[in-house]
């Protein structure tokens, strides 16, 4: 029996910047409805890795597919959350979401609007403006964006990192509920281990210039998930090894990268 094809398939690209090789013959496969973190130190190439799977950059070498098509540019199929929310200052809320929608779509879009702003738990925010959203809002309302156009991969780049620690909680919970009802594929470039594994089905390890995959965790908890159940401080653990930090500070230990290549 054939094994499914994976919802997004990448096979042995290559991204030079100048003399800089940030990715090569770089593979990696993401089945249909799982989420499958990113973690390596800064400059690794992992917000790379996600604009060449967004369409936003092309790759020197190598094939990029999302539900078995080429990715050669921007596609409906995949949506991109930013670390900022990157909203439109001068747009509401209402029209920050529909602004990205195809003509086909608009036809019904305060009806696309209302749904959307009700799973992100924003029901009354339609016609606030930008600069009223606290950072979480905000977030809510570019998640909220980045679902608008149907997406069946949303990719996320370090989504939660602008936002406190109680916010991002909420955030990542929030996320979850969306994914149980929806089931879409989702990439997640992260620096916060603890997020990594009380997300994830897998967690890939990316390492050096130009990066290797150079290790994959199955986090095998059940979900809901208790954070603080002892099996994902075991693999914490192992993530520490992979990235050969179990000699460091605590505080480093927390923050693989604030920025990213």
């Amino acid at each position: 029996m054939t094994a499914a094809r994976p919802t997004i398939h990448v096979e042995r690209v290559a991204r030079r910047f100048g003399d800089a090789a940030v990715l090569h013959d770089l593979s990696l496969d993401v089945r249909r409805s799982q989420i499958v973190s990113l973690i390596g130190p800064s400059g690794c190439g992992k917000s790379t890795l996600l604009r060449l799977i967004a369409g936003l950059d092309r790759s020197d070498a190598g094939r990029v597919e999302v539900d078995g098509r080429a990715i050669t540019r921007p596609d409906r199929a995949v949506g991109f959350m930013f670390q900022e929310p990157r909203l439109l200052p001068w747009l509401t809320v209402r029209d920050n979401i529909v602004f990205g929608l195809p003509r086909a779509m608009r036809r019904h879009a305060d009806e696309r609007v209302g749904q959307l702003l009700a799973q992100v738990q924003l029901e009354g925010a339609r016609a606030l403006w930008p600069r009223q959203l606290s950072g979480g809002m905000a977030q809510r309302v570019a998640l909220a964006r980045c679902l608008a156009v149907e997406p069946s991969v949303v990719l996320l780049d370090e989504p939660f990192s602008a936002v406190d620690a109680l916010t991002r909680m909420v955030l990542q919970e929030l996320l979850l509920a969306i994914w149980q009802r929806t089931q879409l594929t989702l990439l997640l470039v992260t620096h916060d281990l603890d997020e990594a594994l009380y997300l994830s089905d897998r967690v890939v390890v990316m390492l050096g210039r130009p990066a290797a995959l150079a290790a994959e965790i199955a986090v095998d908890v059940p979900r809901p998930r208790d954070r603080r159940a002892p099996e994902l401080a075991q693999l914490r653990g192992r993530l520490l090894e992979a990235l050969h930090l179990t000699g460091v500070d605590e505080a480093t230990r927390s923050t693989i990268s604030a920025s990213d290549t």
